[in-house]
């Protein structure tokens, strides 16, 4: 009576662990996205399992079912697309209806397309926030990249390759055209890049159309400049202040 949480490979299929394998071929059945995308994980791994799909359209309905065997005291293996589950992706009611009734969740970890972004960004990151998927509307996205501004640490954001353009040119209106940003593409995969620089470097480099690959954004934290105070003694000569 478990649900084991599994990460798959971020794109490189040789990142996946022995751990979220053994947990897969010992599985009663698979929770994934799309049936498509299922299929073909397990037969990259020469398994065969029952496949239930769960995604944001039917979470609500296919639940019931999926805890029905759980409670009977069968194993379920949950994975997306790629990644870790949950983290922007479906599946947290599914998990909290298991805590009530009192299945166990187990979370076998594994590739994050975040962490991978961040230790190659060469920025400090003693913490950062996750802002996800901005809005799909300019105006209520311009307002949202107007709110991440106040953050003195590191910001995640994602979003679809086709949308990179509009979020950079709203980017660079809210905030400042000089902001350092990072942008990881491909992460783990062949065709990987990380390009560093300010908005409108980035914005330029890239042109009107920027790669079709999946991306990480990373907006860099504001440098703090740190200003030293002085007085003017009676002599006139500058002292630095103790202050």
């Amino acid at each position: 009576m478990s649900l084991f949480i599994v990460s798959l490979p971020i794109g490189n299929p040789e990142d996946i662990t022995l751990r979220a394998i053994s947990v897969i071929k010992e599985a009663d059945f698979i929770i994934c996205e799309e049936f498509k995308n299922g299929r073909i994980i397990l037969k990259s791994l020469n398994i065969e399992k029952d496949l239930y799909c769960l995604n944001e359209h039917n979470e609500q309905s296919e639940s019931d079912p999926i805890i029905q065997k759980l409670l009977h005291g069968q194993k379920a293996a949950l994975f997306s697309d790629c990644g870790t589950p949950l983290f922007a992706d479906p599946g947290t009611h599914l998990v909290n209806r298991c805590v009530e009734l009192g299945i166990r969740v187990v979370p076998v970890p594994g590739a994050s397309s975040i962490l991978a972004a961040l230790v190659v960004a060469g920025i400090p990151i003693k913490q950062f926030y996750f802002a996800g998927f901005l809005s799909r509307k300019s105006d209520e996205r311009k307002k949202e990249i107007s709110t991440l501004a106040q953050f003195t640490c590191p910001i995640i954001i994602y979003d679809t390759p086709y949308r990179l353009k509009a979020l950079l040119s709203d980017l660079q209106t809210e905030l400042s055209p000089t902001r350092q940003i990072i942008i990881a593409f491909s992460l783990t995969q062949p065709q990987e890049k990380v390009v560093r620089g300010s908005i409108a470097e980035i914005s330029k480099e890239l042109g009107n159309k920027p790669p079709k690959q999946e991306f990480v954004l990373i907006l860099c934290p504001l440098q703090s400049k740190k200003k030293s105070k002085k007085y003017v003694n009676k002599q006139g000569r500058g002292r630095r202040s103790k202050g």
